[in-house]
């Protein structure tokens, strides 16, 4: 036998076994003789791109605040938000095609019982997390008492919001949205319940005198918005279906596959515009924002409440899970999510973040693609960790300045609620503040004081979105620990079938020839084969 030290590259070696007829492949990878940098160098090579993005948050802000005085005209803020629009809008055209690739590619990989288990455990995390994050808030915002009822002679009263809908409304929407009836039109319209006024006329024939009278009459409505949570029940269903028929579907598993590696490419890309498109919407936001620190000075404990609920669960509770089911260091886990947690911050939006978050997950954190591929679209579109918080914290507040008491029993309500309601969020665009109508209303408490909240939405919004998307990740990291016997019984399957196949691609010539013992070497860059 020669010596397999002369082999390089792609080069792999096949021993034929005279026992069992088996083949034994052994790959011998080109050594390379660059130096590897060290020490500061080193660390800000792999680091280039998060220091970047921190870079950009803080220059945003700087910009934003800097020129607040100036009183720019609304073109002006226009121009300076317009790059940090399109980097949104780059990260947008993104999600659809990565959610699709990724979660028929993921689910086809697992068979249908591990794609099963998969997901009851996903939703179980995800139920415990939120009702979790519930929980906090009313203990949080029940301690620290942020609402009273000065605040509404400072605020004025608010505004009826009559677009409201009911809770049982957006639980049968949600359903209604997970089983698309279209999938095509899915990729750009969602169901939703709306209630429209219908005149009815009655005639008095005696006197000749009419009645009329108005009712409210629900009718099930479309709007503009990507229906994602119709398109991962769609993929999932695909996937594991396709996963299922052997041989056949191979092409197209590896259709998906590609696109999801294409996809990733392109991402990569749009990664290192990431510092200047933060930037552009930080700034972007903060000069649009009227009478600022007004606002900030009438609401700041009630910001203070929500931005400590997202800290104590960011800082304490998920490292604890983390550390309880990985048994490793949760804090290295947190500090490798640091850019995607900026882009969720900025953005004020788990799935334009999703990309990001994929390749992070993936590549520097090493989580099994099989479980990110599956966690993550799903966790994007129903797991919100940070909208439960905001919304129990939010009902109890405006019940503390309306001057109610709320009892044990209502709390509980509101825990509930404020869970089912985060579930539920995936059919409402900008969602916590409609879903709080909602909570308001099963408490009887006054729902048109919710419009006082408006004026600082858009900077909580950041941090409740900041724990959505963390959960996410927190989640795939706790499902693939709890799936890892699964998975290598899925990985021993799929290794028999590759070692299958290596055997079976010898060419006839070369197979014909061999003898017990004998060695062949596949050369990959000459695309040969021959034997020794």
């Amino acid at each position: 036998m020669e010596n397999p030290s002369r082999f390089s590259g792609n080069e792999y070696l096949f021993a034929k076994m005279p026992e069992d007829n088996n083949t034994v492949k052994i790959e011998f990878t080109e050594r390379s003789d660059k130096k590897e940098m060290t020490g500061v160098r080193k660390w800000l090579s792999e680091n280039l791109l998060l220091l970047g993005t921190l870079c950009g948050v803080a220059v945003g802000a700087i910009i934003g605040f800097g020129l607040r005085p100036c009183k720019l005209s609304d073109d002006s803020i226009t121009l300076i938000s317009y790059p940090g629009e399109l980097f949104m809008r780059l990260l947008k055209l993104i999600i659809l095609p990565l959610i699709i690739s990724s979660l028929v590619a993921g689910s086809a990989s697992l068979n249908a019982k591990l794609n099963g288990r998969i997901a009851v455990r996903t939703l179980v995390y995800f139920l415990c997390t939120s009702v979790a994050n519930a929980i906090l808030g009313v203990t949080l915002v029940t301690i620290i008492h942020p609402g009273h009822p000065g605040l509404k002679e400072a605020l004025g009263d608010g505004n009826e919001n009559r677009g409201a809908t009911s809770m049982l409304d957006s639980l049968l929407d949600l359903g209604r949205n997970i089983v698309a009836d279209n999938i095509f039109q899915a990729t750009f319209q969602q169901a939703h319940t709306a209630y429209v006024n219908t005149s009815n006329v009655v005639y008095n024939v005696e006197n000749g005198t009419h009645e009329v009278t108005e009712t409210l009459v629900r009718q099930i409505n479309y709007r503009s918005g990507t229906n994602t949570l119709g398109i991962v029940f769609f993929c999932l269903i695909f996937g594991t279906i396709l996963g299922t028929l052997g041989e056949k579907s191979k092409v197209v598993i590896e259709f998906f596959t590609v696109t999801f590696e294409v996809v990733m490419k392109f991402v990569t890309g749009v990664m290192w515009l990431t510092p200047f498109g933060i930037s552009s919407v930080i700034a972007g936001k903060i000069l649009a924002v009227n009478d600022l620190a007004l606002v900030i000075s009438n609401l700041a404990c009630f910001i203070a409440t929500v931005v400590l609920g997202v800290l104590i669960y960011q800082l304490i509770f998920m490292q604890l899970i983390y550390l309880v089911f990985v048994r490793k260091n949760p804090f290295k886990f947190y500090v490798g999510l640091v850019q995607s947690t900026c882009t969720a911050f900025a953005t004020a939006s788990t799935a334009a973040a999703l990309p990001i978050t994929f390749r992070l997950m993936t590549e520097n954190l090493k989580i099994d693609t099989r479980i990110t591929r599956f966690v993550l679209p799903i966790g994007c579109n129903i797991n919100m960790d940070g909208t439960a918080l905001f919304v129990a914290i939010a009902s109890c507040f405006i019940a503390q300045m309306n001057g109610i008491t709320l009892g044990f029993g209502e709390l509980v309500t509101v825990c509930f609620t404020s869970t089912a309601a985060s579930f539920s969020s995936a059919s409402v665009p900008s969602a916590a503040l409609v879903l709080l109508l909602m909570v308001l209303s099963s408490i009887d408490t006054p729902t048109q004081d919710v419009s006082l909240l408006f004026a600082v939405d858009w900077i909580v919004d950041r941090f409740r979105t900041t724990n959505n998307m963390l959960g996410d990740c927190y989640a795939a990291a706790v499902v693939e620990v709890l799936s890892k016997k699964e998975l290598m019984a899925a990985d021993a399957i799929m290794q028999e079938s590759s070692e299958y196949d290596e055997r079976n691609s010898l060419p006839n010539s070369i197979s014909k020839e061999l003898a017990p013992g004998d060695i062949v070497i596949r050369d990959e860059k000459r695309n040969g084969t021959s034997k020794l």
